[in-house]
């Protein structure tokens, strides 16, 4: 039985993966949705990269895990990956959803044009706002499902994304899968690719949008399942 810890990225909670939980759980695996610091049913509660690493890790070892999944959505990536270095031999895999990953030193902001989001970040009282539906077009998204992750989201705090990750070691040493979601485009991030390199990782393909926890989350779970048996 493997023990999954599921993180959304940016704007999104625990909540986001209810369906893909429910999947797991199906075929019998211990299911751990969590939601970080400041976002969701934990707004208020102020909040850095560093926090939500640590976020990670205390889920990890407060429910004694063992023989687990990290799975990092989008921004989540980040802590995610720094998470899964930090938990040792409890760490079985760890799953990057068509996200970021972490280079020490660098934020999720360094890497791409980050101006706007930056400036929206400065206008926002130290939050990145909420997005509208538009931001969810061409994703093989319906528009409930849309209007779900609007309806569900909560700004996010910015420091998370300006803030560098802090890295020990070399993420390619680590048991990985990288799911590359093709609407968000063909190919993964420099820094996820240059990692592919690595024996020790996998690259899956679904041909869906950068939301699958809501476009597919059957398949989702599907290759997320596939990727645990095969570590």
């Amino acid at each position: 039985m493997t023990n999954f810890v599921l993180v959304a990225g940016a704007r999104l909670g625990a909540w986001a993966w209810d369906e893909v939980a429910a999947e797991l759980r199906s075929a019998g695996h211990d299911v751990h949705p969590l939601t970080l610091s400041g976002l969701a049913e934990k707004q208020g509660v102020p909040a850095g990269q560093q926090t939500h690493v640590q976020d990670i890790v205390d889920e990890v070892e407060h429910l004694d895990l063992r023989d687990v999944v990290l799975v990092g959505h989008s921004y989540s990536g980040i802590p995610v990956g720094q998470a899964a270095e930090r938990i040792g031999d409890r760490l079985r895999r760890v799953v990057f959803v068509d996200s970021n990953v972490p280079v020490d030193g660098e934020s999720f902001l360094s890497g791409w044009p980050s101006e706007q989001v930056r400036k929206e970040i400065e206008e926002n009282d130290g939050f990145w706002p909420r997005a509208t539906a538009g931001y969810y077009a061409d994703q093989g998204l319906t528009d409930e499902q849309t209007a779900r992750i609007v309806a569900g989201s909560t700004p996010h705090p910015g420091a998370t994304l300006t803030e560098p990750a802090v890295l020990a070691g070399d993420l390619g040493d680590l048991p990985a899968t990288y799911i590359k979601c093709l609407l968000d485009g063909d190919e993964p991030m420099p820094a996820a690719a240059g990692l592919l390199k690595s024996e020790r990782w996998e690259l899956v393909e679904m041909d869906t949008g950068h939301w699958p926890m809501f476009s597919q989350p059957r398949e989702l779970a599907r290759v997320l399942r596939e990727s645990a048996a095969g570590s």
